[in-house]
């Protein structure tokens, strides 16, 4: 006979419990256990989750949590019913409204108010006085937990436990509070119990659980171990019986939409997007686009979900009504409703785009709009939510952060005593694990410098492979907005978030997406911040006015300079595999960046795709199909998938799906892969393409390729949203590039590259750029007129090391006036301190009044700036007369307090040396034959190892002439790691490789650049 076990917590309850909820339900369901409850600490995190593996084992779930109750012991909360759940929500929301982050308490007066609908079980440690008040309150519906877990402590625990249930006549209940789904569980639970103490397995001794026991014990073990006690046992099959509440009980409803009187959501919806499709189309609106908005609106009545396109229009209209740039993207942009409304930015006209992956009747679920908005204004936007919706109907949805290998050998290894070196030097290796790299791991320990043998070091490894994926804290999501029509608090608790005037919901976007709630993305990109200030520089300067909309479409110049890969900058195709492909796909029309946007992707690079393309794109195989159904999916790409939605077409084509299964299919392609779902789907998808006569490679294939997607990849539409970022960017690069470069540069944090190479690139280019000066330059960069009328950049204050804001303002308030005389004329109207005049010196920015830096230093340093006196400068010693510095110090300089030099490349600065060495310049290697021997040498501008290219690592090398891209295969990267990942300036000996007209070094040696000037630059690192 099955038993009940009420009181067991996930992984969830951060670092206080070992198993994940499937894991849990997977063990309970082997226990023969009927119900399980789910109580984690302070929150629901993990109840979706539960809800889902309950429904998977049919192990009934009954939802709940411990809440924190003052400073006595917790109290578990069952909800009974769908008023128990609110009320269990509202606890849990009052219970961190203001406590500090990750902390939650309720008074027991609270609780004691909020007890409807519930089932409360007190743990250990609760006196009669003090529950009291819960027994008035709760009545038949308090029970007292009695734990049997071979323990040292279940003597007193049993004696509390009778003790209480005489003196306040209250039931008993069994539960072996379980915190692991299993025995094995206990040792990674006593590695997160160190880690949550801040200890050393050693230093814990009694800190540490006695045993294993707190596991689901099997339906035999758990009868026999309370078998004293039969009343308790049944006990919990009373409760379980009356905890009927389950998940899908919960009513979530969107809110309506305030619309003109007499007037439906519908009707508006229809009237607003007409209107825009006259916007669109003022020469008259396709009768293809026409017949796309009939049946778009047909469906979105039907669904009901005329109220949610038109939030998403009233916040778009929000952020253009404060000249915030935004866009659409996803899955939106198979939708011409949505490009009616300005959501999204992709002319249905010009695309062949599939609506059902955004929105469908077969489905029946809420659609998804993802919408763009600039990053450094995104917060004027979720801020307008929350007035808009009030913070009772508005929240974020949360973020799991979970255990990487780097995060969990570093906690791990301090749990079992390595030192600070030790874990760093270890975890810095992960990256080669987790790169695929054909090396054990016993090798890659020992290249760290440790032994494989120490079982400390067994240990970690061990134990960090167990918690990876396991929760760390809880975030905000980038931008996912839950709102309802009612509060929020009804359906799910609220807690602060650690940003300011900021709240989260306790479910992440999946869980949302599981209960069918409605989310709104409000996602922040700098490139449109960077566009956005782009436009605002060309109106500026040379008085044009442009928009996303009005940007003059299929310039072929802006395409030929794709196809050379000169697209430092430019949004999505700027990064080493981008400029690599581009020659090689030469895009020259918008469809052709839609392909290269998600070509560069784990999907199609899994699935083995890119070559098949790229060869039939070039002529050199012809354009095949595996079956005649596919033709119609596979036609645009030339008969190789791409996109997600092709993969979903074939799916209900040729793998026997039908429309759901195949969006179930792209459903496991993101994060449930890791549930095992993925390959149970893959399975059938491949039995069922070989049934109908697929070939079985190219089955197999096609799954790889879908794994690929669940580690990333473009649907078509997304493609297309970035496609068009892509082409604006590379149309503001080609014609107005000063004003382009200006704008990233105003814009950082953002991008591929540094400003160092930004301003490198644009020299390169030929537009003249000026550096930071005190009497010309704002805190942003900006454009000057050079002698021939082309704008020359000057750069800001921003880019001067450790120099806020507010002192670039002081400067230009100071001068507004008139312009600074002389030094202490600077100094005295602009009342800085020392640090930040030297800082100033340093990198040049008197040069309209002393272009010797060294004598500026002196003259400042010798000023009285901080005295009251100071105004009459007669204290001021006369200034030596020292020797203007030589360019290598003057290089050192600008590079100590910018991060670059506009007069002077580090290469350039040692270019006779390399020559005599035999090192060529970059810009020269398109003259050599493939195979060639090749030296160069550069600055490191990034360093890129993706998990897609077994262990290979990327770099860019830059000159004074050009990048290249060098090519480090693993058995290279060992040999000379600590050079190629520590130097700033780096010698390549290598072999070129060209495919097309890409170009690339395959590093066969790295070797150092004697006498190069002593710079420190960070390149941009990514994975």
């Amino acid at each position: 006979m099955a038993y009940v076990e009420l009181l067991a917590r996930t992984h969830f309850s951060l670092l206080d419990g070992a198993s994940e909820p499937q894991a849990l339900f997977e063990a309970a369901a082997r226990a023969d256990i009927s119900h399980l409850g789910v109580a984690d600490r302070d929150c629901v995190y993990g109840l979706v989750q539960a809800h889902t593996a309950a429904k998977d084992t049919r192990v009934a779930l009954i939802c709940g949590a411990s809440i924190t109750v003052e400073a006595r012991s917790s109290v578990v909360l069952l909800a009974q019913d769908h008023t128990g759940w609110t009320q269990l929500c509202r606890l849990l929301t009052q219970a961190r409204a203001n406590e500090p982050k990750g902390l939650a308490r309720v008074p027991v007066s609270v609780l004691a108010a909020h007890n409807q609908g519930l089932t409360c079980v007190l743990r250990y440690g609760w006196n009669a006085v003090a529950a009291a008040p819960l027994r008035d309150a709760f009545g038949d519906r308090l029970e007292i937990a009695l734990s049997c877990t071979l323990s040292p402590t279940d003597r007193q625990r049993i004696k509390w436990a009778k003790a209480l249930s005489q003196e306040l006549a209250l039931p008993m209940v069994a539960t072996n509070d379980a915190i692991y789904a299993q025995p094995t569980d206990r040792q990674l639970g006593d590695v997160l119990n160190c880690i949550r103490r801040r200890s050393t397995l050693e230093a814990a001794g009694r800190a540490l659980r006695a045993n294993g026991e707190r596991h689901l014990l099997p339906e035999a073990e758990f009868r026999q171990r309370y078998r004293d006690f039969p009343k308790a046992i049944h006990r919990g099959h009373q409760v379980a019986e009356r905890c009927s509440f389950s998940l899908d009980q919960l009513h979530y409803q969107y809110p309506g939409e305030v619309v003109p009187d007499q007037w439906s959501p519908i009707a508006w919806l229809t009237h607003l997007t007409h209107q825009g499709l006259k916007k669109r189309y003022p020469q008259g609106v396709p009768q293809v686009v026409h017949q796309q908005v009939l049946r778009e609106l047909t469906i979105i009545e039907e669904l009901k979900f005329p109220a949610y396109f038109l939030t998403v229009f009233d916040i778009v209209r929000f952020a253009r009504q404060r000249h915030i740039l935004c866009q659409g993207r996803g899955s939106a942009a198979n939708s011409a409703v949505c490009y009616a409304l300005g959501i999204t930015s992709v002319d249905p006209a010009r695309s062949s785009l599939l609506f059902e992956r955004f929105i469908s009747a077969e489905r029946g679920e809420p659609p998804d709009i993802d919408v763009d908005f600039e990053h450094e204004r995104r917060e004027e936007v979720i801020q307008y939510i929350y007035q808009r919706y009030g913070r009772k109907r508005a929240a974020l949805v949360n973020e799991v952060i979970s255990y990487r290998s780097r995060s969990a050998i570093r906690q791990v290894g301090k749990v079992f005593g390595l030192s600070l070196d030790q874990v760093d030097r270890l975890s810095k290796s992960t990256d080669r694990w987790s790169a695929g790299q054909n090396v054990t791991t016993d090798e890659l320990v020992r290249e760290a410098g440790l032994d494989p043998e120490a079982d400390n070091i067994k240990n970690t490894l061990e134990y960090a492979a167990q918690l990876k994926g396991c929760p760390r804290h809880l975030s905000i999501h980038v931008g996912g907005f839950v709102i309802a029509e009612g509060e929020l608090t009804n359906l799910v608790p609220v807690e602060p978030a650690a940003m300011k005037d900021r709240t989260v919901i306790q479910w992440d976007k999946y869980d949302v997406d599981a209960l069918n709630f409605v989310k709104v993305d409000v996602l922040g990109l700098g490139m449109l911040t960077a566009i956005r200030k782009g436009f605002e520089l060309v109106k500026g300067f040379w008085g044009k006015s442009f928009t996303l909309a009005t940007i003059p479409p299929e310039d072929p110049q802006v395409y030929e300079m794709f196809c050379k890969a000169d697209t430092v900058g430019v949004f999505q195709i700027e990064s080493r595999a981008q400029m690599s492909m581009l020659p090689r796909l030469k895009p020259r029309c918008f469809y052709d960046l839609v392909i290269e946007v998600a070509i560069v992707r784990p999907g199609p690079i899994q699935g083995g795709m890119v070559h098949p393309y790229l060869r039939r794109r070039n002529g050199e195989e012809p354009v095949t199909y595996a079956h005649p159904a596919l033709k119609p999916i596979l036609e645009r790409t030339l008969g190789v998938p791409l996109f997600q939605e092709q993969v979903m077409a074939m799916a209900v084509a040729v793998g026997g799906f039908s429309p759901g299964q195949a969006d179930q299919l792209r459903r496991a392609m993101g994060a449930w892969r890791k549930r095992g779902t993925l390959q149970e789907i893959g399975r059938r998808l491949v039995e069922n393409m070989i049934e109908r006569g697929i070939d079985e490679s190219y089955a197999n294939a096609i799954f790889e390729q879908i794994k690929g997607f669940g580690e990333y990849g473009f649907p078509e539409s997304h493609a297309a949203s970035f496609a068009l970022l892509v082409y604006v960017s590379g149309w503001l690069k080609y014609h107005y590039p000063a004003a382009f470069v200006a704008a990233l540069i105003n814009s950082q944090p953002m991008g591929f590259y540094s400003p160092r190479a930004l301003v490198a690139d644009l020299q390169r280019h030929g537009a003249e750029v000026r550096s930071v000066c005190v009497n010309n330059s704002i805190w942003n960069c900006t454009l000057e007129s050079t002698e021939s009328g082309e704008a020359a950049l000057r750069l800001g204050f921003r880019l001067l090391k450790g120099f806020g804001e507010d002192h670039g303002k002081s400067i230009v308030a100071a001068r507004q006036r008139c312009s600074f005389a002389n030094l202490p004329d600077f100094a005295r109207r602009t009342h800085l301190d020392r640090g930040k005049l030297q800082l100033l010196a340093q990198a040049g920015t008197f040069v309209d009044f002393e272009a010797n830096r060294r004598r500026a230093a002196w003259i400042l340093q010798g000023l009285w700036t901080d005295l009251p006196l100071f105004s009459s400068l007669s204290r001021q010693e006369p200034a030596p007369e020292l020797p203007l510095e030589g360019p290598t110090q003057a290089l050192q300089a600008e590079y100590r307090s910018m991060g670059l030099s506009v007069d002077r490349h580090p290469v350039r600065q040692i270019r006779p040396r390399l020559q005599g060495l035999g090192a060529m310049p970059m810009a020269s290697l398109a003259t050599h034959p493939p195979g060639a021997r090749i030296r160069i040498a550069g600055m490191v501008s990034s360093r890129q190892r993706p998990g897609t290219a077994s262990g290979v690592v990327f770099m860019t090398l830059e000159d004074e002439t050009g990048l290249t891209n060098l090519v480090v295969w693993p058995r290279t990267w060992s040999r000379f790691r600590r050079l190629a990942r520590n130097s700033t300036l780096l010698g390549v000996d290598g072999q070129l490789q060209r495919q097309g007209d890409a170009i690339s070094v395959v590093v066969e040696h790295f070797w150092t650049v004697e006498e190069a000037p002593e710079i420190s630059v960070k390149s941009r690192n990514f994975r």
